[in-house]
């Protein structure tokens, strides 16, 4: 693999740190500043926002910039709101800082999705993606555990102060490691805004909000669950989602290798093991044992879905990739702000800690059923020439990536 898929990686590394460190911390979060649960959330829920809304913004506005510039000024980016975090005097200073290190994330998953691919032979570009994500689940084995063991004992201003010294690492690595990559000549926003056409793009971004929104669900709420229904002290959150982050790991490197041999096979399995774990997480959360396994297991299944879903819209925007795979990240983080408001309400609502789980394994199901109705159309479409609910936007090129996946 080209070294510079350490550099995405570092990058990704300590954006994963600043996305998934925040559930470790509520607790202190709401104390320090003395809301709710549930209002702690939604720093969760902003992050993920503005990966949303950010994705596709930061990629317009890079469209004349170079993609090493442009992954380098997102992290400048990352690093201003995470070092406003650590400072936020209030709550609502917190969540613009979470808001302003969030426009970063999608654009650099995107874009980098799209150097990664582009760095590796067509039958590589699965695991290509996958290398980038692996900082993504590897810092939910260090960076997320550390990140919580400092803020539970040294205040979680320093966690924030730390990860933005991990934005300057991140910035220094793509500065030195990723090369100055050409942009495709003719292709404009309109080419780029086309993809979204396809129906198969639209399914697999649909298949993406449904999907990870399964895991955030769970996961967001995962200290108070443990600490309150499992039984677990709060020091042993850390520990937690460290076996989190391995199953990560793992899910990302099994994903990434079968989802270029066989696509959608493998959605099939890991969308149907997710919804079947995360409906028995309702259950193995009253056991310590039991629900460390299923959070491992949450992970692996999660992060599964994440390179061939990736591969999927990269494959079906085939000729201008940027804005559709940037907007899938967004997709992904789209999921996480439902999942973590809608589990939310029904913690609200009296339900207890593990409802959540419920809605994981509702949203996770209907990835699946998405997953099988695209696969029909895929069908369908091959045995009438390709032409039909391919959707506008596509290419007889495009078609045929899509058959064979």
């Amino acid at each position: 693999m080209p070294l510079a898929l350490l550099a995405l990686a570092i990058g990704a590394f300590g954006i994963g740190t600043t996305e998934f460190v925040i559930m470790g911390l509520l607790p202190e979060i709401a104390d320090g500043f003395g809301v709710s649960i549930p209002t702690a959330g939604f720093l969760v829920t902003g992050y993920a926002l503005g990966v949303l809304f950010g994705a596709p913004l930061m990629t317009v506005l890079g469209t004349k910039v170079s993609r090493k510039r442009m992954l380098m000024l997102l992290m400048g980016l990352f690093i201003a709101g995470n070092l406003l975090s650590a400072v936020s005097p209030v709550f609502a200073v917190l969540l613009i800082g979470r808001v302003i290190a969030s426009l970063a994330h999608g654009a650099f998953f995107g874009i980098g999705s799209v150097v990664a691919a582009d760095l590796v032979a067509a039958d590589k570009k699965a695991g290509a993606i996958a290398m980038m994500f692996t900082g993504l689940t590897v810092a939910n084995v260090v960076g997320v555990p550390l990140g919580t063991l400092v803020g539970q004992n040294a205040g979680w201003r320093v966690t924030f102060a730390v990860v933005a010294a991990l934005g300057v690492v991140g910035l220094v690595g793509i500065a030195r490691l990723v090369p100055e990559m050409p942009r495709t000549e003719g292709v404009r926003l309109r080419h780029e805004l086309a993809a979204f056409k396809n129906t198969q793009v639209l399914l697999a971004m649909a298949m993406t909000v449904l999907g990870f929104g399964g895991v955030f669900a769970a996961i967001t709420y995962i200290a108070p669950m443990m600490t309150h229904v499992a039984g677990f002290a709060d020091g042993s959150v850390t520990w937690l989602l460290v076996l989190f982050g391995l199953g990560m790991v793992g899910g990302n490197l099994i994903g990434g290798r079968y989802a270029d041999r066989a696509l959608m096979p493998m959605l099939y399995v890991s969308l149907g093991a997710l919804a079947v774990v995360l409906a028995l997480f309702t259950l193995t959360a009253h056991d310590k044992v039991l629900a460390a396994v299923t959070i491992a297991l949450i992970g692996a299944l999660g992060f599964a879905t994440v390179p061939p879903l990736q591969k999927r819209v990269l494959d079906q925007a085939h000729g201008a990739p940027t804005l559709a795979s940037a907007v899938n990240i967004g997709a992904f983080n789209l999921g996480n702000a439902l999942s973590a408001w809608l589990g939310g309400l029904v913690i609200a609502a009296g339900l207890g800690y593990t409802a959540p789980n419920w809605v994981g394994a509702a949203l996770a199901a209907g990835a699946l059923v998405l997953a099988v109705v695209s696969a029909a159309l895929e069908r369908r479409d091959s045995a009438r020439g390709g032409s039909g609910h391919a959707g506008a936007g596509s290419t007889a090129a495009e078609r045929q990536t899509a058959v064979q996946h």
